[in-house]
C-alpha cells in the first residue's frame, strides 16, 4: 500500500460521525417544527401505506395507473421515511449526531427513491398518453408485462445511480469538519466538508442527476404534447375537460418534484445559499410525500369509491363483531 492510500485511509478515518445542524438553531422553534414534522409524516404514513392497501384490495383498481400509483406511494413512503423520522427525532432530544454508516445508508436509500420516483413519474406519463391518445389500443399497450418492465427500470436506474454517487462520495476523505449545513445528508453539504478533489465527484453527480432528470422530464414533456393535440381535437368541450381532467392531478404533481430538484441540483454550486436549500428541501423530502396521494387520489372518483366501500365493509364487520 503507498504512503499516499495510507494516508487517505487515516484521514477518513477521522471522521466515525456527522453533526447535523438542522433547520434551525432557534430554541423557541423546535416544539412547533417537531409537532409540523409529526403531522406531515403521519398523514405521509397514513397516505401513502392506505393508497397501497386500498390498491391491492379492490380488484377494480388492479389497472395499469393504479399499479403505478402503488410503487409511487411507497417510493414517497420510503425517501420520506429516510429523512423524517431523524429530523424529528433531532427536534424532540436535541441530538443531531449521526453515525458515518447511517449518513452514507440515509444518502443511499434518499438518493434510490427519489431517482425511482422521477421515473415512476415519467411512466405514469406515458400510460396517460396510452390512455388518452389510443384508447383503443390501451390494454395491448399497457399490458401487465410492459407495466412490470416499466417499474423494474424505475427501480433499478434508482438504485444503480445510489449505488454509483454512493460509492465516489464516501470514497472521499473528510477530514476537514463533520458538522453539516442541512438537517440530513445531502449530496452538496457534504461535498462541502470533504478535503479531497471533489471535481470528479462533482461531475458524476452532474452528469447522473442531469440523466435522470431530464430523461424523465422529456418522456412526460413528450407525452403531453401528443395529449395535448389529442385533446385539441376531441369536439366536444365536455370530453376535453374529461380527457385533461385525467391529467392535471399528474401535471401538478410533475410541476413541484421537477421544480424543486431542478433549483436544488441543477446550477452551479457558487449559487447555492445553505438556508434557502434547506428551505427548498423540506418541499421535496416532506411535503412532496404528503401531498401525492391527496393529488392522485382523493381527487378521483375511483379511488374515492373504493375507500368508501372499505369503509362500509369495516363498519358492517364491526357491527356484526359489536351487535
Amino acid at each position: 500500500m503507498t504512503h499516499s492510500q495510507m494516508t487517505s485511509m487515516e484521514n477518513r478515518s477521522e471522521v466515525t460521525e456527522f453533526i447535523l445542524i438542522g433547520l434551525t438553531g432557534t430554541q423557541e422553534l423546535q416544539v412547533p417544527l417537531f409537532i409540523m414534522f409529526t403531522f406531515i409524516y403521519l398523514i405521509t404514513l397514513v397516505g401513502n401505506l392506505g393508497i397501497v392497501a386500498l390498491i391491492w384490495w379492490d380488484s377494480h383498481l388492479h389497472t395499469p395507473m393504479y399499479f403505478f400509483l402503488s410503487n409511487l406511494s411507497l417510493v414517497d413512503f420510503g425517501y420520506s421515511s429516510a429523512v423524517t423520522p431523524k429530523v424529528m427525532a433531532g427536534l424532540l432530544t436535541g441530538d443531531k449526531v449521526i453515525s458515518y454508516n447511517s449518513c452514507a445508508t440515509q444518502f443511499f436509500f434518499f438518493v434510490s427513491f427519489v431517482t425511482t420516483e422521477s421515473f415512476l413519474l415519467a411512466s405514469m406519463a406515458y400510460d396517460r398518453h396510452a390512455a388518452v391518445c389510443k384508447p383503443l389500443h390501451y390494454t395491448t399497450t399497457m399490458t401487465s408485462m410492459v407495466c412490470s418492465h416499466l417499474v423494474s427500470g424505475a427501480y433499478i436506474c434508482g438504485f444503480l445511480t445510489s449505488s454509483i454517487v454512493i460509492g465516489n462520495m464516501f470514497s472521499l476523505s473528510f477530514c476537514r469538519s463533520n458538522i453539516v449545513h442541512h438537517f440530513f445528508c445531502d449530496i452538496l453539504p457534504l461535498l462541502e466538508l470533504s478535503c479531497s478533489d471533489t471535481h470528479i465527484t462533482e461531475l458524476i453527480v452532474f452528469i447522473l442527476g442531469s440523466f435522470n432528470a431530464f430523461f424523465p422530464f422529456l418522456v412526460i414533456f413528450t407525452s403531453y404534447l401528443l395529449i395535448f393535440i389529442a385533446i385539441l381535437k376531441i369536439r366536444s368541450a365536455e370530453g376535453r375537460q374529461k380527457a385533461f381532467s385525467t391529467c392535471a392531478s399528474h401535471l401538478t404533481a410533475v410541476s413541484i418534484f421537477y421544480g424543486t430538484i431542478i433549483f436544488m441540483y441543477l446550477q452551479p454550486s457558487s449559487n447555492h445559499s445553505m438556508e434557502t436549500d434547506k428551505t427548498v428541501s423540506v418541499f421535496y423530502t416532506m411535503v412532496i410525500p404528503m401531498l401525492n396521494p391527496l393529488v392522485y387520489s382523493l381527487r378521483n372518483k375511483e379511488a374515492k369509491n373504493a375507500f368508501r366501500k372499505a369503509v362500509r365493509r369495516q363498519t358492517l364487520r364491526l357491527d356484526h363483531l359489536f351487535p
